[in-house]
């Protein structure tokens, strides 16, 4: 038997400093873990909860296993939930000082397809509320959303029907709710789903698209947390363009919104079919492993097609549990932004518990739009941000070089420091002079370049040092490896 003993340093350090689970040490289980509670049923009280992940500490700590583990599973290794929290970590601020803030907190209102709400946050649709709350369920996301004048998204399979929720409204009709559909096969099935959402007085549909196959859901299969009630895949419709501009949205008046929406081309193709809004999401991580998280999507649809936050309003979800990735996916042009697991971790606590998380994330987006310098929290844009680290998983280049010092960790920093040592750097034959690979449009692959040719005319400077990042031509640094996450080309790039 082979012996691996030399890695347990290295493993221990690891797991020390990236925890498995979710959320480094700021207390929690010290606090929150000093009575000792035990699951079942046994949970803290509800004001020593102070953000967002405490609710799922202490719902793993007062739900069964079955239970809490519907709530927390994901497909297959788990990569992209932790994906959708980690890219939020990655991401950092640019904060404005010497700012007047005194008012910021009376600028977190916004609207919503044209309804108003007092926060950028909505309880996003999830299923099987009755798995935390069995006497509650999703009547008390409805009935704490209209209590905090925040959305809620009801969720076509919730433990409550659509009729149940829409008796829980108040009587004058003025909470606004969009619910969330499938396609099925059975077209008669998926219309009359539509009327019982008119009639339940939804002011939109939520289609969700991402869910044509079943996800490979590992962490659930083990704890048998499904039951036998929830969705069969099977029976799912796959929807296309032409489904969603031939049939749903001639099936009702109201507002048809696509939900799950992961790369900038279905964002533009959403605007070409005339969609009002599109919603990105990975489903939290539960169908396609490795798919990316929705700050990095919105990151794409900034940088390659950032008219599209113009011509639609855009929601998100997935990986949300801070005030501050609130924020950052409203820097980048998102209308609105989801929470899901967090609510059902609330609901634990009932109405009460769903109305402190929403008070909390209203205080933690306040504190931090004021940490941000933003007299109006709706002045905030990606200035307030810096993208380079993140743009590199969505488009930019990983590039090792031989240098003395390794630079590995820090990618895009790697890139700046050989725009630095080099007069040019020619990637995938495309000629690239500086950090937003902007200024040139022509290189030739393989051969010396002689002099740059810039957009509209020719240039007399030459190139002393060069790097060709396909391996043809390197003078006189070598390049040890280099990765192509995506073309240079697909920025628009070309030769002459």
């Amino acid at each position: 038997m082979r012996s691996f003993n030399f890695l347990a340093p290295f493993v221990g350090s690891s797991l020390a400093a990236y925890p498995w689970l979710n959320e480094p040490d700021t207390g929690l289980e010290r606090i929150l873990g000093v009575a000792g509670y035990e699951p079942p049923n046994i949970c803290p009280e509800l004001d020593q909860l102070q953000c967002v992940p405490d609710f799922e500490f202490a719902a793993r700590n007062c739900l069964n296993a079955s239970s809490y583990t519907w709530y927390r599973h994901a497909s297959g290794g788990e990569w992209t939930y932790r994906n959708n929290l980690d890219s939020f970590q990655q991401l950092r601020f640019r904060p404005r000082m010497l700012r007047d803030v005194s008012n910021t907190k009376n600028t977190l209102g916004t609207s919503i397809l044209g309804h108003n709400f007092s926060a950028p946050f909505f309880i996003a649709p999830a299923a099987r509320a009755a798995y935390s709350n069995p006497d509650e369920a999703e009547i008390a996301f409805m009935k704490g959303a209209y209590a905090q004048d925040i959305l809620y998204m009801p969720a076509l399979f919730a433990s409550k029907t659509i009729e149940e929720l829409a008796a829980a409204k108040p009587s004058n009709g003025s909470q606004v709710t969009f619910q969330q559909l499938y396609t099925t096969v059975n077209e008669t099935n998926v219309k009359e789903n539509i009327k019982r959402a008119e009639a339940a007085g939804a002011k939109a549909i939520v289609f969700t698209i991402d869910a044509v196959a079943d996800g490979d859901r590992t962490r659930d299969a083990r704890y048998r947390a499904r039951d036998s009630q929830a969705t069969d895949t099977d029976e799912l419709q796959p929807l296309t363009w032409d489904y969603y501009t031939e049939k749903l949205t001639q099936w009702t008046d109201l507002p048809v919104i696509l939900k799950g929406v992961y790369t900038v081309e279905d964002a533009k193709k959403a605007v070409e079919v005339g969609a009002p809004a599109i919603y990105i999401s990975n489903h939290g991580g539960r169908q396609l492993d490795g798919a990316p998280s929705p700050l990095e999507i919105a990151i794409e649809i900034h940088e390659q097609a950032p008219e599209v936050f113009e011509k639609l309003e855009v929601y998100a979800d997935s990986g949300v549990r801070y005030g501050t990735d609130i924020l950052k996916l409203l820097a980048l042009g998102v209308r609105a932004v989801g929470l899901g697991r967090p609510f059902h971790y609330a609901n634990v606590y009932g109405q009460p518990g769903v109305e402190r998380m929403i008070e909390l994330l209203k205080q933690e987006m306040i504190n931090d739009a004021g940490n941000l310098g933003l007299s109006n929290l709706w002045d905030i844009n990606a200035d307030y941000l810096n993208l380079e680290k993140l743009k590199c998983n969505v488009y930019f280049l990983i590039i090792l070089f031989a240098f003395p010092s390794p630079l590995a960790p820090e990618v895009c920093g790697t890139y700046k420091r050989v725009m630095a040592e080099y007069d040019l750097l020619i990637i995938n034959g495309v000629l690239v002079t500086d950090e937003e690979l902007g200024d040139f449009d022509i290189a030739v692959k393989n051969e010396k370049i002689e002099a740059l040719r810039p957009r509209g005319g020719f240039s007399g400077v030459k190139a002393e040092r060069t790097i060709d990042a396909e391996g043809g031509y390197v003078m006189p640094g070598e390049a040890t490896r280099i990765l192509s996450r995506r073309l240079a080309t697909d920025r628009g790039f070309r030769r002459r």
